[in-house]
């Protein structure tokens, strides 16, 4: 679904990390069709070489970034491969679902690597060059659990709220060097990872406003938006992309 709207975006050097299938794949591809050039990652090879080809994406790294360093190697692999980096999407795969009581330390760990240390290593690893040229857009693909925390999902309620306050402490320290750091929060979205979790589509959508789940499209749509010249003035926001899903504002 190509947007109407000059986003600004050939040429510019992008990383969306987990994009070998839903939210991230569809981002990397709408970024493509923008004209621009694209790098991206997962931990499944198979699926991330064939996702590459079929998007014509510029570079792709078989990384697992559920592994210490992961997001340090992703954002060294790409400045290689594109001659920097313009924009970075932090993204992967959802945690375990499960009640608190029923997670053990082990899962605890795993899920902070996987949704907190990947992050923080990528973001980490890209500001500075950002900084230097006084430029540079990070989004964060989070959850609508974020806000409004969903029943079995303990590990994503509690890491990915944790994100948004992480964005938002960024984002205030490198405004004014033309860096924007801002979330997208997800809502129900006809995905492989609701059929991971056993949802039942009927069920989800009596509970959205807009009586059916989100497209991985549109969702790429808004992250368009934010990576470009016409959001340069938004930074430090938790934006939903969720048919209304969201009780708080």
């Amino acid at each position: 679904m190509k947007t109407d709207m000059n986003l600004n975006l050939k040429e510019k050097r992008v990383v969306v990390a987990g994009a070998s299938s839903g939210i991230g794949f569809a981002i990397a591809k709408s970024f493509v069709e923008e004209g621009a050039r694209v790098a991206i990652c997962s931990g499944n090879p198979q699926k991330l070489e064939s996702a590459a080809k079929e998007i014509k994406a510029e570079a792709f790294f078989p990384l697992d970034l559920d592994q210490s360093g992961g997001g340090t190697q992703l954002i060294r692999l790409a400045k290689e491969a594109l001659g920097g980096i313009d924009v970075l999407i932090t993204n992967t795969g959802g945690p375990k679902g499960a009640s608190f009581q029923s997670l053990s330390l082990e899962d605890w760990e795993a899920g902070f690597r996987r949704l907190w240390m990947s992050a923080v290593e990528s973001i980490r690893e890209v500001l500075p060059s950002m900084r230097e040229q006084k430029s540079g857009r990070i989004l964060l693909l989070t959850s609508v659990s974020a806000k409004e925390p969903i029943q079995g999902l303990t590990l994503s309620n509690s890491y990915r709220a944790g994100l948004l306050g992480l964005m938002k402490s960024i984002s205030r320290e490198v405004a004014a060097d033309g860096v924007t750091v801002n979330a997208v929060l997800p809502g129900y979205t006809k995905t492989e990872r609701l059929s991971e979790l056993g949802a039942d589509e009927k069920s989800l959508c009596a509970q959205i406003p807009a009586k059916r789940l989100g497209h991985p499209e549109e969702v790429a749509n808004l992250f368009l938006f934010l990576a470009s010249s016409a959001a340069a003035y938004i930074t430090g926001q938790a934006i939903a992309c969720d048919g209304g899903y969201l009780h708080s504002y």
